[in-house]
């Protein structure tokens, strides 16, 4: 989830754990350690781009990153802090660290929560920014923080910012399977013949949903909004898996492979291959639309060499997207 979710979730859990003995205090502690995990973002400084998308959501998002360092941090906090229960600190930094994952794997892109396990968990029922979740959660979280130390009025605000977030994770799951429950209607209304489906929502909400189906040589794309009206329409994008030759046995493009599940596609333009991840979708809603989220170009130097260079994005193909999602998201 983005950064600012994160801070309100660790805030929330902070004050749940230690709000009680050191007030506000426990929300500062809990904000920042909400944040931590999320610096495995500053490998894509010192590592190539498979590398950095490798390590993202790894280890630091992993029950054995809470395990260990969560007393290390809360030794160092006991050290220099007036209050100074050891244990407490850690039971804080633990608690902050975990729900940190096991939020995200909720996402898109999911959590390696049993790293080093080769397994990612990403149930794809929210957007890594819904204001749904993260508003009230924040309210609450302020309510709660301007009320004084001991007094019980303060847990109930912050319990009930925690209860709604929590209620509305899990009321995405029924949305979604609601959602995949349509787009499968579709698909046999339509006889399109497939073989497995991936269903997402759309960015910021949980009422437009986007699926992809793999069918034998291409990939469809959906839209389904829960206001529609008419029958889901599908765009066919051809896999293309072939154009990559002989690159197929590269290391790096397994590994890119791996890292998509499976869901890619290929295009090239001018001689130069570029590397669609269709798990994240288009920038665009329009028909027949190509600018991927997320598109690399494939590059090979003189020593055969392969390097993923991820195509930046334009501004006003995001704010156009915002405009699109929400003329579509009232139906079609």
């Amino acid at each position: 989830m983005d950064s600012l979710t994160q801070i309100v979730l660790g805030a929330a859990v902070g004050e749940a754990v230690l709000g009680k003995k050191i007030g506000n205090k426990a929300m500062l502690y809990g904000a920042i350690a909400g944040t931590i995990p999320d610096f495995d973002v500053f490998a894509s400084y010192f590592t190539d781009t498979v590398s950095a998308l490798s390590i993202h959501r790894g280890f630091t998002h992993s029950i054995l990153f809470s395990v260990l360092f969560a007393p290390i941090f809360g030794w160092l906090v006991s050290r220099y802090d007036t209050f100074k229960n050891f244990r407490s600190w850690s039971w804080l930094f633990f608690w902050a660290f975990i729900t940190h994952p096991i939020l995200d794997a909720h996402t898109t892109w999911g959590t390696q929560l049993f790293w080093p396990f080769d397994i990612r968990l990403a149930f794809k029922t929210i957007f890594v920014i819904d204001p749904l979740y993260t508003l009230p959660f924040l309210v609450f979280l302020i309510l709660a923080m301007r009320q004084k130390r001991a007094t019980k009025k303060r847990r109930i605000y912050n319990n009930i910012g925690l209860l709604m977030s929590s209620s509305y994770l899990l009321l995405t799951f029924l949305f979604k399977s609601i959602a995949f429950y349509q787009f499968e209607k579709a698909l046999e209304n339509q006889k399109i013949n497939y073989l497995q489906i991936d269903t997402r929502p759309s960015p910021l909400n949980t009422i437009l949903w986007s699926a992809n189906i793999e069918t034998e040589d291409a990939y469809l794309l959906g839209n389904y909004s829960f206001l529609d009206s008419k029958p889901i329409a599908f765009e066919s994008y051809p896999k293309n898996h072939n154009l990559l030759g002989n690159l197929v046995e590269n290391e790096k493009v397994q590994r890119m492979i791996t890292i998509s599940e499976g869901w890619y596609t290929i295009t090239k333009k001018e001689d130069v291959l570029y590397f669609n991840d269709l798990r994240f979708g288009l920038l665009s809603l329009k028909p027949k639309a190509d600018n991927f989220v997320f598109q690399y170009k494939i590059e090979v130097d003189a020593s055969k060499n392969v390097s993923f260079i991820e195509m930046p994005k334009n501004n006003r193909d995001g704010k156009q997207l915002i405009k699109e999602l929400w003329t579509r998201l009232k139906g079609n």
